[in-house]
């Protein structure tokens, strides 16, 4: 029963071991036996915490734009060790924050030609804010991209990000 209740979860996305756990545990499976499926599962490699974790940090970059500080949380929410943590992120170092920052803010930049550079700085440093970045990163990139783009500078034009 916990095989198939692991298996059916797993069809659905990767889990992390802890993840699996819990439901095994909301469902009334003994703590002996859902160990014992969870340590097969994982000796087959079909839980595996770290191949989860550097999965979960490219994807919520790319498609997210979420800074390694937010995806941390959200991994350590999951029950992932920091320890893995810390080796999945440490690829995504703080140059690729700040690029995956200046790609968004350039992005929200091309509706924002109206607005005045007070107001498009204001809500473009609460968007990075919302998705973990550092607040002086956040005023950094911003700074930048407005000042490039107020300087009659397209906002689609990345000279400004080298």
């Amino acid at each position: 029963m916990a095989r198939t209740i692991c298996l059916r979860l797993l069809t659905v996305r990767a889990r992390t071991r802890v993840e699996l756990r819990d439901a095994l545990a909301a469902r009334g499976v003994p703590e002996s036996a859902s160990t014992t499926v969870l340590d097969r599962l994982a000796d087959v490699g079909l839980v595996d915490d770290g191949a989860f974790a550097a999965g979960y940090v490219l994807s919520r970059q790319r498609e997210r734009g979420l800074a390694v500080r937010q995806i941390s949380r959200e991994l350590r929410d999951k029950g992932v060790d920091d320890a893995v943590i810390t080796a999945a992120v440490q690829g995504s170092a703080a140059e690729a924050d700040a690029e995956v920052a200046r790609q968004l803010v350039v992005r929200k930049l091309r509706s924002m030609t109206r607005l005045a550079p007070e107001v498009k700085t204001r809500r473009l440093v609460a968007m990075l804010a919302r998705k973990g970045y550092p607040p002086s990163m956040a005023f950094q990139v911003v700074r930048d991209a407005v000042g490039a783009c107020d300087e009659d500078t397209a906002p689609d034009d990345t000279a400004w990000l080298a």
